[in-house]
């Protein structure tokens, strides 16, 4: 299908759920659920590393208002794991509901259920709890091959060989390369080893996580949950309580933001487990504290490069290893590591005559990672962009010149991206536009403002996926009402991207129907076609050409039963202009009188349901150009402006793809100022609150403009890419490029706070 002129693609249609979130109306999971459910808290451990010797509840059962207080010797022992990832599970099974053996200062020790919240709290500090207090591993450069593991247990499942062992601490581990390395950078003239660090940053989303549950009138589990990933707590619940997964019914409302923490099941288990034992409703609502200190943040990470490249700037090869902590269990701590190098070594495709990527991922006893918008690419990217940046400065080559001179182009094979072809690929015309729009040959100079201040500018590129290629499954059912309308089921979790409108744009536009006339249901298990999630950029790419193939059947369905009403053949209907018409006539059937004999004696359904996998996982890129302000005196580092442009292929809605580009980089930038993670000597996160842990307000962002660069991906619906992810990934490097143009300064760890610049000098000064 070849790009045209589309009635209700490419156009910023209003979100489908807008008017009900601007009215305040009832739609996240604490407003739909009953009144009446039993309160969910949880006793989280005060210790990094120990094993509870002896508990004792009954004074805390006494409390009036408490159903039940349950400990490790309550729960079923099944392993399992929390990673909400399509089978075959990457992540190992190291969980229990309960554990005896607590991991993290916040792991669950005991679960208490009562009528009311006040009840609750009043048991969570009658409950006496004596400790084995064992070493910790807080520092993860200790962690592989330490003497102490974090999981000593003989029941410790990995489902997939990716190289863990959980008697080295290591959950994963493997080396890749091509071409001889070694030799290729020992002829190399320049050649710069340089290791860069990042910290577990908190999606931090308004909504907290939270779970309703219940028993529904035929006996089963019903849930409704924050998620992203309905389909896989399904499955998460049923291996951790033990029961069959057609005895659990999963559905999410509206979602309160999610940036990949809600890919990870952190709430549900522990209301279902108390509705499980009681037959009662139960629901959690984890604090803000709970959610900061227990949550599922971005993986720590440290990224060394070696990058081995011409006087000229031609980047020869690279080498990268990236050690990631997983903290204290492995929810997708085998999976985004991966990203860190597949998906920043392909951008210099252009050049490379050789790579080598390794990594290890370890245990801590520190709260568990999870997945976050990026995954491991936003580490990655950070790490090699800044190091390419500073290649630039070191030979006194323009940062834009060097990308040009290096970069992957349209038609080239990926060898350290499995392979794959750049089939739709405008990072060049990407950085061509943002070196314009931004005026760089103007604003890359550093201009001294004359009060103490400095004002400099740089530049990242990036580059993501759309997809899991041959794993991910999107689908959806498309049906035909009796007034000619449209129904779309999906098993995508729209978390405030869109997803819901963006899809049903797709059948308005194989329909010949305006947007209004097509109606959303998700995502639940019981009524919604089997779909992956809403996760690794893939609803639009994946979903979206599920959606197509539907409507491609229905159509077909549709001309099937206008047949029996004009009494000819199926061949000589044809879909056109939002009718079914007869070839060469002037007749023709309208959608609502389809509709309405699809429900008198009828033998073909008006529906059709449609799944689809691919092979590949096109890369959507992107170009970020930042100006920053920084004060010499006090480190302040203000944005002035920062301008992306991006490829996403053809944006489906370019007002929903602007603002996904404009609420990453501000997330962006936060990572690389301000958010921070730092735990005490007792393994204690210190930033457990929005007071500690500094998010950036608009006061913080400068002027932020997005455009973007179409191209054609032939696999994707109506050319389209992903776009939800690759757009938090250039802030880390092009600001910590300006700042260096600013002081003297590369800081490879974010955040670069007021406090390093200020009191960092440059070396030999």
């Amino acid at each position: 299908m070849e790009h045209k002129n589309y009635n209700s693609i490419n156009k910023s249609v209003r979100k489908k759920d807008s008017m009900q979130l601007l009215l305040g109306k009832p739609v996240y999971v604490e407003d739909v659920v009953p009144n009446d459910a039993l309160v969910v808290k949880l006793l989280r451990s005060p210790h990094a590393n120990a094993i509870v010797s002896e508990i004792d509840t009954k004074i805390a059962k006494l409390v009036p208002g408490v159903v039940d207080v349950y400990t490790w010797e309550d729960v079923p022992n099944n392993r399992f794991t929390n990673a909400g990832q399509t089978y075959p599970e990457a992540s190992p099974y190291d969980r229990l509901i309960i554990d005896r053996h607590v991991r993290f200062v916040g792991d669950v020790v005991a679960i208490v259920a009562a009528e009311n919240e006040k009840a609750a709290e009043k048991a969570l500090k009658l409950i006496k709890v004596k400790y084995e207090i064992l070493d910790a591993i807080l520092d993860f450069h200790t962690a592989k091959d330490n003497e102490l593991l974090v999981h000593p247990e003989d029941n410790w499942v990995a489902p997939c060989e990716v190289g863990g062992n959980n008697r080295r601490n290591l959950v994963a581990s493997e080396r890749t390369s091509e071409g001889d390395v070694d030799a290729i950078m020992n002829d190399c003239d320049i050649v710069l080893d340089r290791t860069y660090h990042t910290k577990a940053y908190n999606q931090a989303m308004m909504e907290t996580f939270r779970t309703y549950t219940s028993m529904d009138r035929y006996g089963r589990l019903h849930v409704i949950s924050s998620t992203q990933i309905v389909f896989h707590v399904r499955r998460i619940l049923s291996h951790a309580l033990g029961i069959p997964k057609t005895m659990i019914r999963v559905e999410k409302p509206r979602i309160g933001g999610g940036f990949g923490a809600k890919q990870t099941a952190v709430s549900e288990v522990y209301p279902a487990f108390v509705t499980y034992k009681t037959g009662r409703p139960a629901m959690i609502i984890f604090s803000r504290e709970e959610s900061q200190i227990a949550g599922s943040p971005r993986h720590e990470m440290e990224v060394r490069v070696r990058l081995g490249a011409s006087r000229e700037g031609k980047i020869r090869v690279l080498d990268i290893y990236t050690l990631s902590n997983t903290g204290a269990y492995g929810e997708h701590g085998p999976t985004t590591v991966g990203l860190s190098g597949h998906k920043s070594i392909p951008m210099y495709t252009g050049s490379l005559e050789a790579f080598r990527f390794d990594y290890d991922v370890v245990y801590t006893n520190t709260m568990a990672a999870g997945a976050y918008r990026g995954y491991g690419a936003t580490q990655g990217i950070f790490a090699l962009e800044t190091t390419v940046n500073e290649l630039a400065e070191m030979i006194g080559m323009d940062p834009t010149e060097i990308r040009y001179k290096n970069m992957l182009k349209e038609g080239m094979i990926m060898p350290a991206y499995y392979n794959e072809l750049a089939s739709a690929c405008a990072l060049d015309r990407c950085l061509d536009h943002c070196k314009e729009m931004f005026k760089w040959d103007e604003k890359y100079p550093v201009r001294d403002m004359g009060n103490g201040k400095v004002r400099a500018a740089g530049m990242g590129m990036a580059m993501q996926g759309s997809c899991i290629s041959n794993l991910d499954v999107g689908s959806a059912t498309v049906k035909l009402t009796e007034d000619g309308s449209f129904m779309l089921l999906i098993g995508a979790a729209d978390m405030g991207t869109g997803c819901d409108t963006i899809l049903a744009q797709m059948v308005a536009e194989f329909m010949d129907c305006s947007v209004d006339d097509v109606s959303v249901f998700g995502a639940d298990t019981d009524a919604s076609p089997y779909d992956s999630g809403s996760y690794a950029s893939s609803t639009t790419y994946i979903t979206g050409k599920a959606v197509e193939k539907a409507c491609m059947e229905l159509k077909q369905k549709m001309c099937t039963i206008a047949a029996g009403l004009l009494n000819c053949t199926e061949e000589e209907m044809y879909f056109e202009d939002g009718k079914i018409k007869r070839i060469n006539t002037d007749e023709s059937v309208s959608l609502s009188e389809i509709g309405v004999k699809a429900q008198l004696n009828n033998p073909h359904i008006a529906e059709a349901s449609a799944s689809h996998s691919s092979p590949v996982s096109p890369p959507p890129f992107m170009v970020g150009m930042v100006e920053i302000e920084l004060d010499k005196l006090t480190g302040e580092v203000k944005i002035i402006d920062f301008m992306s442009v991006v490829d996403c292929g053809i944006p489906i809605n370019p007002a929903l793809a602007r603002i996904q580009a404009e609420g990453g980089i501000v997330q962006g930038i936060g990572h690389t100022l301000m958010e921070n993670v730092t735990y005490n000597a007792d393994g204690k996160l210190i930033e457990s609150s929005l007071m500690q842990y500094r998010l950036p307000t608009r006061l913080d962002m400068g002027n932020l403009k997005v455009e973007f660069e179409h191209s054609f991906e032939p696999t994707g619906p109506f050319g389209a890419k992903s776009i939800g992810e690759i757009v938090i990934n250039t802030p880390a490097p092009a600001i910590t490029h300006a700042i260096y143009r600013a002081t003297g300064v590369w800081h490879r760890e974010i955040p670069i706070t007021p406090e390093k610049i200020a009191m960092t000098k440059p070396e030999g000064k």
